[in-house]
């Protein structure tokens, strides 16, 4: 039997026009072929097929679709994640010109690209003590050619040729692979690819590189305070325990392995005999072909993969995570003072039915009247807390679940630091007083249910490589739905879950700038240099932790959440065919006070709607002092409006409030049945809205802080600073700091009511909405806000300057953090906006 067909039906959205049929190769490789209609949406027709149709075409090797382009460069995203390598480690390619002739022609859309993503069920916790980060090491090497593919630039060139990309990450217990690539080309794609998993070279000339690459993605993180702290949960882990390991790997730990002589190339392939099997291996394909198409490809090209027994995500550790009763004090980068309170869960990947860990964070995170949030607020402990078990590996493994409660400290919060975690456990005890309820598990059912019925589409090669992640979590049917599914109400395993949240089964780390420099007790964590603080938990402490004497009266289970959406109707059957077919929005109001525009767009049949204010004030951006009282004043708003805020955006109706130049800028975009709602409520508490000086306090504190970690990382630095010097008015955030730590509450209570004594908003509103629901959107603003408008050569205007003809201006700063040991160059050109260049440099 070469391979099978699963029976199982996979559950998708009704929305979804996909098809999806998963196979069994007979070498134990697991693959789900999905045929994407919108990919040939003129009809799929043999001719198109790249490559001759056929995939056993007698075809040179190496030479399939003509010369091989150079290879690009690692695309790496700096953004900081807690993921031990999550970093996407794979190869950016462009766009390709027949893509790019196609975006020009007028009236048409680009085509989707198909992709594919692999995921092989081995990661970091496989690494040997004595070369750490060889995982992840493995997974660069396999971009460096193949038996069939020698040339190390040829998977990527060949992407690179034809419009596509390709990434590659590795994670604690797999290693993912995917690309994408414009839909004629699949195949060809494919077919590279596929020798990964065959027989790749391991080239030992290019090793030496590819240990540069790996130790230039751990430097781009050397100064992330999440990374640090993340390394610091695997150095102070039980010597012996799968977590205690550095999972990135560097220069140092490969090369100190080589020069200990452990023959590097050797262990490489030894991991990789051991584990890329077919039983190890998820394989997903979205193309535009038929499934029978997509499943011959398959077949014809990954049926050589090694066979293998099937892999088994389960593994049972004795051995603790951590030492019990401690606590870590780690030095931030940041100004910044973070609290983790981190509890080990059992393994809940065969709970995903019942999701008794949501459930859970759904409670401690929550944000709203009655949580440990808005308590913190009130005493002016905390401006922010998340809680639950992150996606990452480390975090969500066969091992353990890791649930963690982060909370943002204020610097009266940090002193009372005991005090805060023992709030912590009283509201952990409340929640087991009041057993678990089922009208909560309802409410997210709901929202699970509804987010899976109007799924957003993602990227290809994004929603490729989630479904071959999936296929090592869930069962066949419940690949997409696994996700989302709220489906079995088990409150006595939601209370067995709560038993684990007790003070001995916790971990405690202190993230701050506020470190004892001169401590004798300070260590120093080997691979990031952090310096750290570890002490013993006072006894009593946890005496009292395991057991409050008492639950404060603030402290209860959140109310039912209004903004839940009941109707998902659209608006096609109540429109004419020539409104759904206009381009552009209209105008609809244009009044002195406001203006509005409005177009109807069902293109996803989904019940969503976007809606867009542009309020310009008076006078707010005229002065570097007016500035700051502006911001001051929106994130005081922000603050005061977060508990409605955050009920509209557990139930999928999000909200932004920003400035934008010397505009507020609000943004309201969801599910459209609850967001007329909504808005009447900001708007309403908005208008009333005055600051209180306790408050005032603590956001002040927080601007501060945050002026002064503004700018710390080089490329955001690098943007910053172009922009600085491009637009007409730009205030300094150095400036900003100088004039923020001088204002008063009464600075400020005097500056509002002119502030909002004249304005001027634009608004748009877009998506599933009737006209009529448009302007009753835009009245609600001109009934609360009947204020006098804002006269036009009053509105500030955002310009940017025209550089000289033939300029070279060159700006060099240094980077804010002298530990940083990563540089940026940005280039900046002022092009005139004239098809030609448009066309050529806007992709």
């Amino acid at each position: 039997m070469v391979h099978r067909v699963s029976e199982r039906v996979v559950i998708k959205s009704p929305t979804d026009r996909r098809s999806y049929r998963i196979i069994h190769l007979s070498n134990g490789l697991m693959a789900l072929l999905v045929h994407d209609p919108e990919i040939y949406p003129d009809g799929f027709t043999p001719q198109e097929e790249s490559e001759g149709g056929a995939v056993g075409a007698d075809v040179k090797e190496g030479d399939e679709d003509g010369d091989l382009e150079e290879d690009g460069e690692d695309d790496f995203d700096e953004e900081e994640y807690e993921s031990e390598e999550g970093e996407e480690d794979g190869e950016e390619g462009e766009e390709d010109g027949d893509e790019s002739e196609q975006k020009r022609k007028k009236g048409t859309a680009p085509t989707k690209k198909a992709a594919a993503a692999m995921c092989v069920g081995v990661g970091s916790f496989s690494d040997p003590s004595k070369a750490q980060g060889l995982a992840h090491f493995l997974e660069h090497m396999l971009f460096m050619g193949s038996s069939r593919f020698p040339d190390e630039n040829e998977y990527d060139s060949y992407l690179s040729k034809h419009g596509g990309s390709s990434n590659a990450y590795t994670e604690t217990e797999y290693t993912c692979y995917h690309f994408e690539v414009n839909r004629e080309h699949l195949m060809g794609a494919l077919k590279r690819f596929s020798q990964f998993f065959i027989s790749p070279l391991v080239k030992a000339e290019a090793m030496e590189r590819e240990v540069l690459a790996v130790d230039s993605e751990f430097n781009q993180v050397l100064q992330s305070d999440s990374c640090r702290l993340f390394q610091l949960h695997c150095h102070t882990s039980i010597p012996g325990h799968p977590f205690n390991r550095f999972t990135w790997g560097n220069k140092k730990s490969l090369i100190d392995a080589m020069e200990n002589g452990i023959n590097l190339r050797e262990e490489i392939l030894q991991m990789y005999r051991d584990n890329y099997h077919g039983g190890m291996m998820k394989l997903v394909v979205i193309g535009g072909e038929p499934l029978d198409i997509l499943e011959g490809w398959v077949v014809e090209l990954f049926s050589d993969v090694k066979t293998g027994p099937p892999l088994k995500m389960s593994t049972r550790i004795d051995i603790p995570i951590w030492k019990v009763g401690k606590i870590y004090r780690l030095e931030a980068v940041k100004d910044v003072h973070i609290l983790e309170l981190t509890w080990k869960l059992p393994c809940l990947h065969k709970e995903y039915l019942k999701k008794p860990e949501d459930y859970l964070a759904h409670l401690l995170g929550h944000e709203g009247r009655g949580s440990l949030l808005y308590f913190f607020k009130a005493k002016g402990w905390a401006t922010s807390l998340s809680a639950g078990v992150g996606d990452e590996g480390m975090r969500r493994s066969s091992i353990a679940y890791i649930f963690v409660m982060s909370i943002h400290l204020t610097d009266s919060g940090l002193e009372m630091l005991y005090e805060v975690i023992g709030f912590v456990y009283q509201y952990i005890k409340l929640l087991r007083q009041s057993t678990p309820q089922e009208w909560i598990f309802k409410e997210l059912q709901d929202i699970g249910n509804m987010e899976f019925r109007f799924a957003e589409e993602q990227p290809q090669d994004d929603y490729a490589a989630e479904l071959a992640e999936n296929l090592l979590l869930y069962s066949e049917e419940h690949i997409i739905f696994g996700e989302y599914v709220f489906e079995l109400w088990d409150p006595e395993l939601v209370e067995h879950v709560l038993s684990f949240f007790t003070p001995e089964n916790m971990r405690i780390d202190i993230l701050s700038k506020s470190f004892d420099k001169h401590s004798e007790a300070i260590q120093y964590e080997p691979w990031f240099g952090s310096r750290y603080i570890e002490e013993d938990i006072s006894p009593s402490l946890l005496k009292l932790w395991s057991d409050p004497p008492e639950i404060h009266q603030h402290l209860h289970l959140p109310l039912k959440n209004e903004f839940i959406p009941r109707v998902f109707s659209l608006c096609n059957s109540n429109i004419s065919k020539c409104l759904l077919d206009t381009n552009h929005p209209k105008c609809i109001m244009n009044q002195p006070l406001m203006k509005v525009w409005y177009k109807i767009d069902l293109t996803f049949n989904v019940p969503r709607a976007n809606t867009y204010f542009l309020i310009t004030v008076k006078d707010g951006y005229n002065s570097v002092k007016n500035c700051v009282l502006t911001e001051l004043f929106v994130n005081l708003l922000k603050d005061e409006l977060n508990e409605i805020l955050y009920q509209a955006g557990v139930a999928k109706l999000e909200t932004s409030l920003s400035i934008v130049g010397n505009k507020l800028e609000l943004k309201l975009y969801g599910f459209n049945d609850k967001l007329s709602l909504l808005l009447s409520k900001i708007l309403t508490l908005s208008r009333s809205f005055f600051p209180n000086v306790e408050r005032f306090k603590v956001i002040k504190e927080d601007m501060e802080r945050a002026f002064r970690n503004c700018n710390m990382k080089p490329l955001s630095h690098s943007s910053y600073l172009r922009l600085q010097v491009l637009r007409e008015k730009f205030w300094d955030v150095d400036d900003k700091l100088s004039c923020f730590v001088n204002l008063s509450l009464s600075d400020l209570e005097a500056f509002i009511p002119n502030l909002l004594s004249q304005l001027h908003i634009e608004g748009l509103c877009h998506g599933n909405l009737l006209e009529e629901e448009a302007i009753n959107i835009s009245n609600i603003f001109t009934n609360i806000f009947s204020v006098e408008p804002l006269a036009a050569e009053f509105r500030h205007q955002e310009r940017v300057l025209c550089l000289p003809s033939g300029a070279s201006l060159i700006r060099s700063v240094r980077v804010k953090n002298d530990l940083e040991v990563n540089s940026v160059v940005e280039c900046a050109g002022l092009f005139c906006l004239h098809a030609v260049f448009f066309n050529h440099f806007n992709s």
